[in-house]
């Protein structure tokens, strides 16, 4: 038996006839006996039924293929497809060698699920990246290897690095963090002021050197017990030396800037942004240089000091800052009270006698809510009083609100404006501290011993931040963040989000009607996105296949093609 198709052109159309026919012999003769008109089965089902009768197997679906192996591939794909947009293969090295591939290897799965080296070996098997950057049963000791070999090349890639996002006259902005340690036999790991709120345990410090947007130029780590300011010198001198910028305007927090690095800004010829500390606004309005009735009209104002000669001083408030100081000075204050009257209660009922004991005790609150300074307290053997310092309060609330910014650009390079808007965004900075130390990079804790390897560990997130700052610039249709933030004119007064911002919050959809995701979200959505080794019926041969891209995958991966990058 076989299928015959007819076709026969009519004045009109073409007609199809699709017959079941049986051929025969009789008599020494070939026959045809037609035995059913399947022209009216489905086109598909008539196709099978000529394979069949063609000697064709079909199998059942779920017994045509074996699925071998399924790994999770499409952040790995959209984490490559943007390093290979931003050139970082190059920028790390100009020679394709197994140790680049293997650096970027630990960036991309440092983007993706951040693990130490050892837990990254493993992890690397688990989805696409070994396969796509053919570092397949790298072990520990072979990534250790890789991470020295990045830290040798660390100041010529951010070399590359400030020629591309650095220019002359643009601001660079800098800032310092610390995170903890696990173990105490690096030389760097020193006990200090921790920012991670880890006291006793020891620390290093690392300064970061950003573009204006926010980009990582470059990092340097310092021992765990050094001060911020002492950080700064070595940035003047990477900008000058080893940058070659002659013009810059360094931004920096008020903590950085002492009277030496002013000097030594001054002598590389290198402007600067910073604040002034409480003290010194303080001073200001004690000496009479800053009029207090300034404000009761106007929240930005400039002015001049004899005690800071050829610098610009911006004076703002912030009415919300203000009001917040107000009442957490209040709220400090009413909890110390409330302490100290337990132990007033205890010295009056005579189970708590003695000025050292007494003292003991009231230092222990003191130190723990830090504003002794406003009460008056009183103690002998068999007493303790207190009152608030209410002219001192007053005088401080005067100032609740109030920071003074102090810079060496001129006005006409930078307006008034323009210098409250350029340390605000040390927030970008900030921000890059946040990424490194939350769940997208886990910078901590640190477990390398070595000097070398705890520097190339750091600088390892800090080019994997790289990467995830475009990935975040790139994705901001998919997020919640805001794509077209607006300067506000006043530069003092609280930013406030667009209104497709407000809207994308509201709705919890972008305006083409897909969900919104957070980072990490839409990460794990893309990891859902899977590779597929298939493997041919009763046979040893294989194929990959990629899942279809669900609509949101498919917009992540475009807007990465479609993103616009500095090389």
């Amino acid at each position: 038996m076989h299928v015959v198709t007819n076709r026969r052109q009519g004045a009109q159309r073409e007609y199809v006839t699709h017959l079941l026919r049986r051929s025969y012999r009789e008599g020494g003769k070939v026959k045809n006996e037609t035995l059913a008109n399947l022209s009216h089965l489905p086109p598909e089902l008539i196709e099978l039924i000529r394979g069949a009768l063609g000697g064709v197997r079909y199998l059942p679906a779920d017994e045509a293929f074996a699925i071998e192996r399924s790994l999770p591939a499409g952040h790995v794909n959209a984490a490559l497809a943007m390093a290979r947009r931003l050139g970082l293969p190059r920028l790390i090295d100009r020679s394709p060698s197994r140790e680049r591939d293997l650096v970027m290897a630990m960036i991309c799965q440092r983007v993706i699920a951040p693990a130490s080296k050892l837990a990254t070996a493993r992890l690397l098997s688990l989805s696409t990246i070994a396969d796509e950057l053919a570092v397949t049963g790298a072990g520990e000791d072979e990534l250790y290897g890789a991470l020295d070999w990045l830290g040798e090349r660390q100041q010529r890639i951010e070399d590359r690095l400030a020629r591309r996002h650095l220019k002359e006259g643009e601001l660079v902005l800098y800032d310092v963090s610390s995170s903890y340690f696990e173990g105490r036999h690096c030389p760097l790991a020193k006990l200090g002021y921790s920012r991670d709120g880890k006291r006793g345990t020891p620390q290093i410090i690392y300064g970061l050197l950003c573009d204006k947007a926010g980009r990582p130029v470059s990092v340097e780590v310092f021992d765990g017990n050094l001060h911020d300011q002492a950080t700064v010198p070595a940035q003047i001198e990477k900008l000058k030396r080893r940058f070659s910028l002659s013009t810059v305007v360094l931004v920096c927090d008020r903590g950085m800037v002492t009277k030496a690095n002013i000097e030594l800004l001054g002598e590389q010829g290198t402007h600067f942004v910073t604040a002034l500390k409480a003290p010194q606004v303080a001073k200001l309005v004690t000496d009479g240089e800053l009029q207090l009735s300034l404000f009761d009209q106007h929240n930005l104002a400039e002015i001049t000091s004899v005690d800071y000669p050829g610098e610009r001083l911006i004076v703002c408030r912030n009415p919300l800052v203000a009001a917040e100081r107000s009442r957490k000075r209040e709220d400090l204050l009413a909890a110390t009270e409330a302490a100290l009257r337990e132990i007033a209660e205890r010295v009056d009922r005579g189970t708590l006698l003695g000025a050292a004991p007494i003292g003991l005790a009231v230092g222990a609150v003191a130190n723990r809510w830090k504003v002794k300074k406003h009460l008056a307290i009183q103690i002998t053997d068999t007493t303790l009083t207190f009152a608030r310092k209410t002219d001192q309060i007053t005088a401080e609330a005067a100032l609740d609100g109030i920071y003074i910014l102090r810079t060496s650009v001129s006005a006409n390079d930078l307006p008034t404006p323009d210098v409250v808007r350029s340390y605000k965004q040390l927030k970008v900075v900030e921000r890059a501290f946040r990424t490194f130390k939350g769940p997208e990079l886990q910078i901590r804790p640190i477990h390398h011993h070595l000097e070398h390897r705890v520097k190339a560990h750091v600088f390892l997130c800090t080019l994997a931040y790289y990467l995830t700052w475009h990935l975040h610039e790139a994705w901001k249709p998919l997020l919640f963040t805001d794509e077209n933030p607006t300067p506000a004119p006043d530069p003092v007064a609280k930013a406030e989000r667009s209104p497709s911002a407000l809207t994308k919050t509201q709705t919890k959809h972008s305006p083409a009607g897909q969900p919104l995701h957070n980072y990490k979200s839409l990460l794990a959505d893309l990891a859902t996105l899977t590779r597929n080794t298939i493997r041919l019926p009763e046979t040893t041969a294989t194929f990959d296949k990629l899942a279809e891209p669900n609509p949101i995958q498919a917009r992540a991966l475009q807007l990465i093609e479609n993103a616009p990058v500095e090389t």
